[in-house]
């Protein structure tokens, strides 16, 4: 039986909300040498690891829901236009420290683009709206700092 591109992506958002976060079941949904592109954030899970991100957005958003508002599909290639809701009820790694949980609500946009081959993922891209998600969680741009720099001359 062939499971569709679509399906495969259906599947993939099912395994990582926070009432199922099953990060092996989101992983089997890849090829053995699936990627996972964080793109905003830069970071990038290959193989066994992309299942890692579901764990860390479980730990930080328990109650995590992808609001899917738009799929469109062309053949193996998958976009999604979705929001990114939850609870901030567990630590947000950052690379300054930790945040700590304020049970603020929060609510992002996020773009995704799936490349699917034979009823794999190949390749997984995540455009996540960081700004608005920081500004949600109580962390500023800190525009005195960047305007007082030295800049290049």
């Amino acid at each position: 039986m062939s499971t569709s591109a679509e399906e495969v992506v259906r599947a993939a958002y099912r395994a990582a909300e926070g009432d199922a976060l099953d990060a092996d079941g989101f992983r089997k949904l890849f090829t053995e040498d699936g990627v996972l592109n964080n793109v905003v954030a830069g970071e990038t899970y290959v193989g066994d690891r992309v299942g890692d991100l579901v764990l860390s957005m479980g730990r930080f958003l328990p109650d995590v829901h992808r609001e899917l508002h738009r799929f469109h599909v062309q053949g193996d290639l998958v976009t999604v236009e979705l929001s990114i809701r939850g609870t901030f009820a567990g630590p947000f790694e950052t690379p300054a420290g930790v945040l700590q949980p304020t049970g603020a609500k929060v609510d992002f946009p996020t773009a995704d683009f799936w490349y699917v081959e034979n009823g794999k993922i190949k390749t997984f891209n995540c455009y996540a709206g960081i700004s608005v998600l920081l500004v949600q969680l109580g962390v500023y741009p800190d525009f005195a700092s960047a305007i007082n720099a030295p800049g290049a001359e």
